[in-house]
């Protein structure tokens, strides 16, 4: 069976940011981001950090509960593991998740500055400085005939449609508009020409874009 590459619960808003600006270690996403795009995944039962009871059912506990369906590898960008940029300073900090990150399954951070790999529980960090075929490659071996799941950022992720490499695309657009930060598009159908296109909305207020090849 064919392994597929698939961007996944990709959030963004609605003039097509994803990342904003000052990101530090206490703000992942940069100034004023996170609740305005995520809060909707948040809300849902499915939460995998969730720690009460309830949540909201529907089509975005849907998309919540699939994250991680058939995944067996995923690739990231630096940016998504860490704001440190050039040689790494501090190889005793090992990413925003603390000890339990939520992939569990092996990681391909992209970066041009190479480190050791390392172990959190069960997930393991592997950092790789090649072409995204090259990457790809690795991590659908690792993958175990799984799919592989592209993680973002924005940068990461025009990488590999440039290269034509992505499979599928599920991305959620948020009701606001943030002026400024890292844009994965202008318009959704600059990817028409490659992709077909459903859109769904959600009575949270999302829009979820679902793209596969055509």
């Amino acid at each position: 069976m064919e392994q597929l590459l698939r961007v996944m619960n990709f959030n963004v808003s609605s003039d097509g940011i994803a990342a904003g600006e000052n990101q530090t270690l206490e703000r992942p996403f940069g100034q004023d981001r996170p609740e305005r795009l995520f809060g909707w995944a948040g809300a849902t039962a499915s939460w995998p950090m969730r720690t009460d009871p309830g949540g909201s059912r529907g089509l975005d506990d849907l998309f919540t509960r699939d994250f991680s369906r058939n995944i067996g590898a995923e690739i990231m960008g630096r940016n998504k593991f860490g704001p440190q940029r050039g040689p790494w300073q501090d190889h005793e900090w090992q990413g925003w998740w603390g000890g339990e990150p939520p992939f569990r399954t092996p990681v391909f951070v992209m970066t041009h500055h190479l480190r050791p790999s390392f172990t959190l529980s069960d997930t393991a960090f592997h950092f790789v400085d090649d072409d995204p075929a090259a990457v790809l490659a690795r991590a659908r071996e690792a993958a175990g005939g799984k799919d592989v799941r592209l993680g973002g950022g924005v940068t990461v992720i025009r990488e590999f449609l440039d290269a034509g490499l992505v499979d599928t695309l599920h991305v959620a657009v948020a009701p606001v508009r943030l002026g400024s930060g890292l844009r994965l598009w202008e318009s959704p159908e600059e990817l028409l020409d490659r992709y077909h296109l459903d859109v769904v909305p959600s009575p949270s207020g999302m829009t979820h874009h679902l793209f596969w090849r055509r």
